[in-house]
């Protein structure tokens, strides 16, 4: 029974070593180097530490060493590139850079002369030429990058259209999907804008409808108050004349406040679970009086007032008020002023008068002596 065993494992390992013959075994220049494959690693001369597996693997390289390559083509034109890994039919198939890794079919299978980038998944990073330092992780994940650096994408089809953009980073499925040829942006969950640079985004609009953010909450911090517009852009709202155009006095425009009507109110459970009590304006009735101090939401209906338009209103109303007090106060003033003018004239007046009665009385009871002499 032992002798049958052992005659069936023979035969299996005759049988494994003929159908290693017929895949074409090539005989390692150096004993580091280990090929499996007909023409794997067919022109190699001096390359050290060199694995190839797989037809053709490793087919042209020559002075290349530490390089792995596990599928057909895989590290097919490489010559004198190092420390690269592919694995998958055809990754890394033109590959003459360094420090490289392509997992999947057709990873990094243009790249000629880029190094650092890591490949994982059908078609990732499959344009690359050039290109170094770019992480893509998922199924044509940076598929068309062709000579953009630094760029990392997580997710299928993560930085899809990306070609010579740089320093981009895309998580999510389809991330950056659109982004073609702008720099430093940040997608996450996003399909990006064409062309676009320095952009964060976080969520689709009309997908998340609502977001937290720890560590916000409670923590005291000085600064310029963030806005979000319409379409979801967070910002502050710059106060500098170079962003301004058609600068003119409110004027009487400001008046339009005069009619709003001031409530308390508490919001819906759903927005305020506290029931806090609020006071401020309801934004339908500020559109009656002045539209132009109402912001609205994305079917265009009322939905918030523009409080900072409402306070230079008020801060144009009080001036104006202002104006026409001190204006009062001078007139006021000076009307003060006649009078007191007028009170020191008319004491003049009576000091004088009080003079003249003096000597008049004084001439009087000479002139009655004299009238009784006769």
């Amino acid at each position: 029974m032992n002798q049958l065993i052992d005659l069936r494992v023979l035969t299996l390992i005759a049988f494994a070593l003929t159908n290693l013959a017929l895949l074409g075994q090539v005989k390692a220049v150096d004993p580091t180097d280990t090929f499996f494959g007909g023409g794997a690693g067919m022109s190699v001369t001096t390359g050290v530490q060199d694995s190839g597996f797989g037809f053709e693997a490793l087919f042209s390289n020559t002075t290349g060493f530490n390089n792995t390559a596990v599928g057909a083509f895989a590290l097919f034109s490489n010559t004198t590139g190092v420390f690269n890994t592919a694995t998958g039919a055809n990754a890394l198939a033109n590959n003459t850079g360094n420090d490289n890794t392509a997992t999947g079919f057709i990873a990094l299978s243009n790249n000629t002369t880029g190094s650092d980038n890591t490949a994982t998944g059908l078609n990732a990073l499959a344009l690359n030429t050039t290109g170094n330092s770019n992480t893509a992780n998922g199924s044509q994940a940076l598929n068309n990058n062709t000579t953009g650096n630094n760029n990392t994408a997580d997710g299928f089809q993560a930085l899809l259209s990306n070609t010579t953009g740089s320093s981009n980073i895309a998580v999510g499925f389809g991330a950056g999907l659109f982004l073609t040829t702008g720099d430093n942006n940040i997608d996450i969950g996003n399909s990006g804008i064409p062309d676009e640079a320095n952009t964060i985004r976080v969520g689709t609009q009309g997908t998340q409808t609502k977001t937290f953010i720890a560590g916000v909450s409670g923590a005291g911090v000085s600064g310029m108050a963030v806005k979000v517009n319409a379409a979801g852009q967070l910002g502050t709202a710059p106060s500098s004349a170079r962003f301004k155009e058609a600068i003119k006095p409110i004027d009487k425009a400001s008046e339009t406040i005069l009619a709003l009507k001031p409530v308390s109110f508490r919001y819906k459970k759903e927005i305020d679970p506290e029931r806090t009590p609020q006071f401020g304006l309801v934004a339908e009735e500020v559109d009656k009086v002045n539209p132009d101090l109402v912001a609205r939401d994305a079917q265009g209906k009322p939905y918030t007032v523009r409080y900072e338009a409402v306070n230079a209103m008020l801060l144009n109303e009080f001036l104006k008020e202002h104006k026409a007090f001190l204006e009062e106060h001078r007139t006021v003033q000076k009307q003060q002023n006649e009078i007191d003018a007028l009170r020191a004239e008319l004491k003049e007046q009576r000091a004088l008068i009080q003079k003249v009665n003096a000597r008049i009385e004084m001439r009087n009871p000479a002139s009655q002596v004299a009238e009784n002499n006769h």
